[in-house]
């Protein structure tokens, strides 16, 4: 009896050996589709992380640059309130010191120029005059002190004594052949503002404020 032929089938393998087709059941389709979510989430988280970590660093980074900033912002507003604080002292200092010095000339106006003609006569013994000029309310006072001074120095020459209107008080100046001194307040003064000037460019402070002279207001009153 001869056979009927096989029915053709697609999985048949014409090599001869014959490939049983694998069907998949849904429990097993189930389970291939947990595990590759389950890998994509973990991926995904992994992923995720990386990425979170990655905003958190920049974040710190940001917010350290900032705190940076404004530290170096706070010192350098520290160093200059610092150098304004300085140089503050320094001109409250000199205008404390001009009123001091305004006070003590308006008690005692002569007190200065009779250190100065002490001071110039214990050099002077053989010179033939000497000339005082000062403010006029003080010619007969100093004539007075001078001639005192005089004699206890053993200066035998002429003494004159002239009152000046242009001279303030306090100040004068002392004459002899050879040579003289001279007192002004308003000399002096400029020669402390301008060492005060050069002290706050070498220090890097900032010129500070400059009360005026007290002085200039009596000097020809």
């Amino acid at each position: 009896m001869t056979s009927a032929p096989a029915k053709f089938q697609f999985d048949l393998d014409l090599s001869g050996n014959q490939r049983q087709t694998q069907v998949m059941t849904e429990a097993r389709i189930a389970e291939l589709h947990k595990k590759a979510y389950d890998k994509g989430f973990a991926e995904g988280l992994g992923q995720g992380e990386q990425t979170e970590l990655a905003r958190a660093a920049a974040a710190l980074t940001a917010a350290a640059e900032k705190i940076a900033g404004d530290a170096t912002t706070l010192v350098r507003s520290l160093s200059a309130y610092d150098r304004q604080a300085r140089a503050d002292g320094i001109g409250i200092a000199r205008a404390i010191a001009l009123k001091l010095a305004s006070s003590l000339i308006s008690r005692m106006p002569e007190a200065e120029l009779d250190t100065l003609i002490e001071e110039s006569l214990n050099t002077l013994e053989r010179a033939p005059h000497l000339v005082i000029r000062c403010t006029p309310v003080l010619v007969d006072k100093l004539k007075e002190m001078t001639e005192a001074h005089m004699a206890a120095a053993g200066f035998s020459g002429r003494l004159i004594v002239l009152g000046d209107p242009e001279i303030g008080a306090g100040d004068g100046r002392i004459e002899w052949a050879d040579g003289g001194i001279v007192r002004d307040m308003n000399i002096i003064l400029s020669e402390i503002d301008k060492s005060v000037a050069a002290y706050c460019a070498a220090s890097g402070l900032p010129a500070p404020m400059m009360a005026p002279n007290p002085l200039a207001e009596t000097d020809h009153e």
